[in-house]
C-alpha cells in the first residue's frame, strides 16, 4: 500500500482508496451521520455544579415531550378582546337555551358536563338503563342546537 492510499470499510470489507477519495468519503460519512443521529438528538447545557441548566430540543422534537411542555407551534400570550366578549356572549346563550330545558333535561346535563359523571353512573343514580341516559343526552344536545341557532 502506498502512502498515498487509505483504506475505507465498504459493504463488509476494506477498500483501497487515494486520499482525496478518502477525504470525500468521510465528509459524505459525517454528513449522513449529522443526519441520522445529530439532529434527532437532544443536548443539555449543565451549569458549573453539574446540574441541567437548559435543554436544547432536537430538531425532530417528540410529541410526547412537547405535550409535556406544552408547546404550541404559534404561542398566543394572550386572548383578544374579541376572543373574551365571543366566548363570553355564547356562555350567556348556552346558560339561557338550558333555562329552556325541562328540569330532568338540566339536571341530566348538569350531572354530565358540570359534575363530569358517567352516563353510566348517573343512569344508575337515577335508575335507567344507561342507553337511555345517552339516548336523553343526544335529543337534548339536538334541542340546545335548535334553542342555540
Amino acid at each position: 500500500m502506498g502512502a498515498d492510499k487509505k483504506k475505507i470499510w465498504i459493504h463488509g470489507q476494506f477498500i483501497e482508496v487515494t486520499d482525496e477519495v478518502y477525504t470525500a468519503y468521510m465528509k459524505d460519512d459525517r454528513k449522513i451521520r449529522y443526519f441520522e443521529n445529530d439532529l434527532k438528538t437532544g443536548r443539555t447545557v449543565k451549569d458549573k455544579d453539574g446540574n441541567i441548566k437548559q435543554i436544547l430540543p432536537s430538531r425532530e422534537d417528540s410529541l410526547d415531550r412537547l405535550m409535556e411542555d406544552n408547546a404550541q407551534q404559534f404561542p398566543d400570550s394572550h386572548e383578544s378582546v374579541e376572543d373574551i366578549v365571543i366566548q363570553k356572549i355564547s356562555t350567556e346563550k348556552l346558560h339561557m337555551a338550558l333555562l329552556r330545558l325541562p328540569k330532568k333535561d338540566q339536571e341530566l346535563i348538569y350531572a354530565l358536563f358540570y359534575e363530569e359523571k358517567t352516563e353510566r353512573a348517573y343512569a344508575k343514580q337515577i335508575g335507567v338503563s344507561p342507553s337511555t341516559v345517552h339516548r336523553r343526552k343526544e335529543e337534548i344536545i339536538k334541542k340546545l342546537k335548535k334553542y342555540l341557532k
